[in-house]
């Protein structure tokens, strides 16, 4: 790890790794910290985890952004920009940070509905060392019920995604309520600000003092729609943020890419008719970072507590998110595929004494290493059915980022019928270059240099030139995305090169879409589509209706105003 000796120099080489905007701390850095300082005794541990934030949302890489809390940890902390998630979707994604497993071993491959059966959480063995252990927030993954799972002391989640706001007339199977500890506790205020007021409660007042902790905060923010709290509507309504490059419809912007990319512009997750709306990217961005804004007050309380108390020497905080998020990157928002903006997520660790503060660490890092981290750095052993690193050494400075060994970073992600634009994905990163191919579907890999190509532009796939390493990492792939009993569990077989793809030329061009998938922006029944056919669904769409009504963010009662009015009543 390189420790810069100015804030200044300390940030001048993000913007290049990450594509972010670089915007220099405050404070000074200190020098490299002695990882042997962490094992005195069990370290406690606060795990932040954020819904959908992209990798550059903080601001200390985005001077707009008003996030003083997050950006008094990366100033007292290491940011880690080379972090990475293994499935970017979030039931997924979430799975592989509690279990240590990735997608092909743990099962839970999309956001249906599916069985935890056989799966241990990670915060489990904490328990059996010694550690209360509490679970507050979004658990969205797997079963699709709210009760406690084992491993966790203190339990307070939701059912799906949850509400930003309590709905007292929400209809049945919908109600806006959280299950506290197995009982079911009506929903009463922002939901960012009552999931801390649960977490501060348990760190105040519930657990054992005489215990190591391990909280996990799992916010809904910033996931669709964003909703902020009152106090910072409008808080960035005079800000234009800037949108990547690669959104313009060009044809350069769309050279080497597979036809799907251009498919999906007009879609669900394009940029051109995103979530089925005419909201600008700009409009929506607007919400998205004044939504993150509680979570930033969230993490102030979180370090006033761990600061009262004398616990910041004792204590690692790990703030990071589920999944990237593009904002219009090759035309595409949202996440899924395998795009640096999709799969890199920010990523801050704390721990003052343990951790070097004021530093940028470029080790790579995924969140299939979180949980073998936690447990190493707690002295439990590691049960062999976890497949990350200890990325501990890393964090602590003990490894320097240019010595780190990091595994093959490998992408997974497996089509999902309700959001059947992104096909299936496969992925993997080695030194430098990553290679994508997909399942599925007609349509060409891609291979890009990230060193030279950061915003993957430049497609390599037929380039001469990287005609040795194509083939070594088609092979790599395809190996490693075995199971733990050697089996590809999805059918595909081992790819050897394009396949036949060719197209006469003056011939018959791509095929358009049903006419009936064209409709007007802003409909109240957008998200029909992806619930289950039923009777029901039939008769209201005969009359005209929606089965569900889904306003467009900022209309109906999808407003700050209507929320807050709502709440109030």
């Amino acid at each position: 790890m390189k420790i810069a000796p100015t804030a200044k120099a300390l940030f001048a080489g993000v913007a290049l790794l990450t594509g972010a905007c670089a915007h220099p701390l405050a404070a000074q850095p200190s020098g490299p910290a002695n990882a042997e300082v962490a094992e005195h005794k069990p370290r406690n541990i606060i795990f932040i985890l954020i819904d959908d934030l992209r990798f550059d949302g903080m601001g200390f890489l985005q001077p707009q952004l008003q996030t003083p809390a997050i950006d008094r940890l990366a100033r007292g902390g290491t940011y880690m920009p080379n972090t990475l998630v293994t499935s970017s979707l979030c039931s997924p994604s979430r799975a592989t940070i509690l279990t240590g497993m990735t997608a092909r071993n743990h099962g839970i491959v999309d956001n249906n509905d599916s069985s935890e059966e056989g799966l241990t959480f990670f915060p489990a063995y904490l328990q059996e060392a010694g550690y209360s252990t509490a679970f507050i927030g979004k658990w969205h993954m797997g079963s699709a019920t709210d009760a406690p799972r084992a491993g966790f002391d203190k339990w307070v989640s939701f059912k799906g995604q949850g509400e930003y706001y309590p709905n007292p007339d929400a209809p049945p199977g919908r109600e806006t309520n959280f299950n506290v500890d197995g009982v079911e506790v009506p929903q009463r205020g922002y939901i960012t600000d009552e999931l801390t007021d649960y977490a501060m409660n348990w760190l105040e007042s519930e657990r054992d003092p005489d215990q190591p902790f391990m909280l996990y905060l799992s916010h809904k923010a910033v996931h669709s729609d964003p909703l902020p709290p009152p106090r910072y509507a409008g808080q960035y309504d005079n800000v234009t943020f800037d949108l990547p490059a690669s959104s313009a419809n060009t044809p350069e912007n769309y050279e080497g890419k597979p036809m799907w990319v251009y498919n999906q512009r007009n879609t669900w997750h394009g940029l051109d008719f995103f979530y089925n709306s005419d909201m600008s990217m700009q409009e929506y961005l607007r919400y998205y970072y004044s939504t993150l804004s509680a979570v930033d007050d969230s993490v102030a309380r979180i370090l006033a507590y761990l600061e009262a108390n004398d616990l910041e020497d004792d204590t690692l905080v790990v703030f990071t998110a589920d999944n990237g998020y593009l904002i219009g990157d090759h035309g595409l928002i949202d996440k899924r595929n395998a795009y640096q903006p999709s799969v890199q997520v920010p990523m801050v660790v704390y721990a003052p004494g343990a951790v070097p503060a004021g530093a940028v660490n470029t080790g790579r890092i995924r969140n299939l290493d979180f949980a073998p981290t936690f447990l190493s750095l707690a002295g439990v052993d590691l049960p062999p059915q976890f497949e990350g690193q200890n990325a501990w050494p890393l964090m602590s400075g003990a490894v320097p980022a240019d010595e780190w060994q990091p595994d093959d970073f490998i992408y997974e992600y497996y089509w999902e019928w309700t959001f059947p634009m992104t096909p299936g994905t496969f992925a993997i990163v080695r030194d430098n270059l990553k290679y994508i191919q997909y399942y599925g579907i007609y349509d060409t890999e891609e291979l890009y240099n990230l060193a030279d190509d950061p915003e993957e532009m430049h497609n390599l796939i037929d380039d001469p030139n990287y005609l040795e390493a194509k083939v070594a990492m088609r092979q790599a792939l395809f190996d490693q995305l075995a199971d733990d009993d050697g089996r590809h569990v999805i059918p595909y077989t081992r790819r050897y090169s394009r396949g036949s793809v060719r197209r006469m030329e003056g011939g018959t061009r791509a095929a358009d879409f049903p006419n009936s998938w064209y409709v007007e922006p802003n409909r109240i029944d957008r998200l029909d589509d992806i619930f289950p056919d039923s009777p029901a669904k039939l008769e209201a769409h005969t009359r005209g209706k929606a089965l569900a009504e889904f306003p467009v963010l900022g209309t109906g009662s999808n407003t700050v105003e209507s929320a807050s009015q709502a709440l109030e009543e």
